[in-house]
């Protein structure tokens, strides 16, 4: 893992300034009008920022949680170090913001809406087997699973699902998908879904596959995420009708993705979410660079623009659902959870 400690002029160079396109650019961001959460960040694939630095960075665009997914497949870290290094990395980041201070930059007050939750982020984890990894998922795989489900700090079961643009076989897919929509519903945890269809492919098959185990498994009753959906409206109607949350990310922010923003109109607000997917898909203006869960301040501001725009929210009404709305899918929603 990379070392806790770093300098505060890793953060921001001499103009003071959080965010840098690739060329060097400074770009202002959205203030948030509520905290942010970052539903699902894979802060441990970064390559260019320390975790503690990373932590640091979402605190001051005022990022309040950060759900990390956890693979037990995954072979470029070891898995159960996530969790270890966790306390660490949040150690790094307070002792980043002492200095951070020091140029001026402090995160945004926003009084009591983030009271009981860990200082100065509340990381938290889900664990499961991607689709890639499908195939991986033997019995070593599930006893890794199963200690990362028991760890204080996990708060979902996931990512997993269907992807049908990778070459892992179908069945295969839908045997582990099965496997862990079981074990959420078994442990009373809210599932986070990667559902991906093949290029091209109008019938939508991954999604209506995935619909239909759902609807042959039961839907867990602390909830189910639609993580980073990329989607039309008709694509996203069917799994919030059937109770899903559905995440927003960087995809939501680019040119040509007007169908994603509609589909975000369209959410109702209480199945809404933010995420970044990080370190993939950085949202404009910093498209093309590694994305960091500092990053989903743009990503919840246009979706709370678009929103409003439409007519169907406020803007301060869409930034509190997807607050209130992450703390209350992973049980967040009276603070901390556990003694950590």
């Amino acid at each position: 893992m990379s070392s806790p400690d770093v300098s505060p002029a890793a953060l921001a160079p001499s103009d003071g300034i959080l965010f840098h396109t690739r060329k060097g650019k400074p770009r202002e961001f959205p203030r948030p009008l509520a905290p942010l959460a970052d539903t699902h960040g894979h802060v441990p694939l970064l390559e260019q920022g320390a975790p503690a630095d990373v932590l640091a960075r979402a605190a001051l665009a005022g990022v309040r949680l950060v759900v990390i997914p956890v693979d037990p497949v995954e072979d470029r870290l070891d898995p159960l170090s996530v969790p270890a290094g966790i306390a660490r990395w949040l150690d790094g980041a307070r002792r980043a913001l002492e200095g951070y201070a020091s140029l001026g930059l402090l995160p945004p007050d926003f009084g009591g809406r983030a009271a009981g939750l860990e200082s100065p982020v509340e990381v938290r984890i889900v664990a499961g087997a991607h689709p890639y990894g499908a195939a991986g998922l033997d019995e070593a795989a599930r006893s890794r699973l199963s200690a990362l489900l028991d760890d204080p700090r996990c708060v979902g079961v996931g990512e997993f699902g269907l992807d049908y643009t990778c070459d892992v076989d179908r069945g295969i897919q839908e045997e582990a998908f099965r496997e862990q929509l079981r074990i959420a519903l078994d442990r009373g945890l809210p599932a986070e879904l990667h559902i991906r269809d093949e290029k091209g492919d109008a019938a939508h098959r991954a999604h209506a596959d995935a619909l239909r185990v759902l609807a042959e498994e039961g839907l867990p009753e602390a909830g189910c995420d639609l993580h980073c959906f990329t989607d039309d409206a008709s694509v996203m109607r069917p799994f919030v009708e059937m109770g899903c949350h559905v995440a927003f990310g960087g995809v939501a922010t680019f040119r040509k993705s007007d169908d994603v923003r509609l589909a975000a109109v369209e959410c109702p607000a209480s199945r809404l979410l933010s995420e970044t997917d990080c370190p993939y898909m950085a949202p404009e203006p910093l498209r093309g660079s590694e994305c960091e869960p500092a990053m989903v301040c743009f990503s919840a501001a246009r979706v709370a623009e678009e929103r409003e725009r439409a007519g169907v929210g406020r803007r301060q009404e869409t930034y509190d659902a997807l607050w209130d709305n992450a703390r209350s899918l992973f049980g967040l929603a009276g603070g901390s959870v556990g003694a950590l």
